[in-house]
C-alpha cells in the first residue's frame, strides 16, 4: 500500500522559509517521478515543481527562482523548500507521485497521478 504524508507546512510571514517534506512508504521514489502540487481555495490545483527519476527539475513560473524540490532516495523522502514566500503561495500542498521515470509535459496535470498525499498547509500573512 502506498503512502504519502507530507509534513512542514505551516504560518510564516512573507518573505519567510519553509520546508515541505513528503515521506514515502509501498513506493520507491527513485523509480518515479514525483510532483509537488497545490491548491488555494476557489482555486484549480496546480502544479509547482517536478522532480524525474534522474533528478532533473521543472518548476512552475510562478515559483521559479524561489522554491527548490530535491530528494533523498536513501530516505524515500521528497522535499520543498521554499523561500521569499509570498501572499499569494497560501494554499494547501501536496505532492504526488507517478511510476514512471519521467513525467515531461504532464508533470503538472494532476489527473495523471495515482498516488497522493493529504496534504499540508502553508499560510503566508502579508
Amino acid at each position: 500500500q502506498v503512502q504519502l504524508v507530507e509534513s512542514g507546512g505551516g504560518s510564516v510571514q512573507a518573505g519567510g522559509s519553509l520546508r515541505l517534506s513528503c515521506a514515502a512508504s509501498g513506493y520507491t521514489i527513485r523509480l518515479g517521478c514525483m510532483t509537488w502540487f497545490r491548491q488555494a481555495p476557489g482555486k484549480e490545483r496546480e502544479g509547482v515543481a517536478v522532480i524525474e527519476s534522474d533528478g532533473s527539475t521543472k518548476y512552475a513560473d510562478s515559483v521559479k527562482g524561489r522554491f527548490t524540490i530535491s530528494k533523498d532516495n536513501a530516505k524515500n523522502t521528497l522535499y520543498l523548500q521554499m523561500n521569499s514566500l509570498k501572499f499569494e503561495d497560501t494554499a494547501m500542498y501536496y505532492c504526488a507521485a507517478r511510476p514512471l521515470l519521467v513525467c515531461g509535459s504532464g508533470w503538472s496535470l494532476s489527473a495523471r497521478f495515482g498516488y497522493w498525499g493529504q496534504g499540508t498547509q502553508v499560510t503566508v500573512s502579508s
